[in-house]
């Protein structure tokens, strides 16, 4: 009777099982895209084996770590397919929550220590550049990432993240084809015009809004609208990156919102 019973039940078991669809893929959609938009750099603040241990058991992690050995290693950690938790709350332009459509890349860089003579940033090694650059260009390749939509971690989240601070060699990215770079005699020119006529807070508001920074727009230079700009200079002028207005980072500003640039 027993066993009689397993019968029956193993053949209404059987009987329930779902079989699964056979999907036809002849046919590829035209209207798709990929998933990654954005390419987002950052340091670790932490040596090399801290940070694998960081980025592979903690709630952090990224698609890519580049050491600081003599000859860097990269570690792929999480498939490009798949979303990287380093990005956090983030936005740039009209995206937000940039986790969902980027590809996040650590490299192993102490970051900065404070000191009594001031803050003191550390230099990334020229080994880890040459590495990181082809990897960008093959990203860029996979997944036609635009030169405006590689970014560092500071750039869509401004008011709380530094990194790749203001060591970071940007001009070499620019250099590589990589990111759109002001041109300098541009910007020589439109310096002297703003250093006659300097423009209203609102004005490198709207302009930091434009080019891509989660900018307030309440006219008023504070603690936010300085943090924007502090940013911005250094990525694109990194002898001098405080936070204050002036009439080189405006005609900075202003030549990489001109409509050329912007269309690049």
């Amino acid at each position: 009777m027993k066993k009689l019973l397993l019968i029956l039940l193993m053949a209404v078991l059987s009987g329930c099982a779902t079989q699964l669809p056979r999907i036809d893929n002849s046919y590829t959609a035209r209207g798709q895209s990929s998933r990654v938009k954005f390419i987002v750099l950052h340091y670790t603040v932490a040596d090399t084996p801290r940070s694998i241990k960081i980025l592979t058991e903690q709630e952090v992690s990224a698609h890519y770590l580049l050491t600081d050995a003599d000859q860097p290693v990269l570690y792929g950690l999480v498939d490009e397919s798949r979303q990287a938790w380093h990005a956090g709350n983030s936005s740039w332009k009209a995206f937000t929550q940039l986790n969902t459509s980027s590809v996040g890349i650590e490299i192993v860089n102490a970051g900065f220590k404070d000191t009594p003579e001031g803050r003191v940033w550390y230099p990334f090694k020229q080994a880890q550049i040459d590495q990181l650059i082809p990897l960008l260009k093959q990203i860029v390749a996979r997944h036609e990432v635009r030169p405006e939509f590689i970014l560092g971690h500071n750039e869509i989240a401004p008011q709380r993240k530094q990194d790749p601070g203001p060591l970071f060699p940007w001009k070499q990215l620019a250099d590589a084809g990589l990111i759109t770079w002001p041109d300098a005699n541009q910007v020589a020119q439109r310096r002297a015009v703003f250093e006659q006529l300097p423009p209203e807070i609102s004005w490198y508001q709207k302009k930091l809004a434009e080019h891509g920074y989660a900018t307030p727009q309440t006219g008023v230079l504070d603690e936010a609208t300085r943090n924007v700009l502090g940013v911005f200079q250094s990525k694109y002028r990194q002898s001098k990156f405080d936070g204050v207005p002036d009439a080189e980072t405006a005609a900075i500003l202003d030549t990489l919102t001109a409509p050329a640039a912007a269309a690049q």
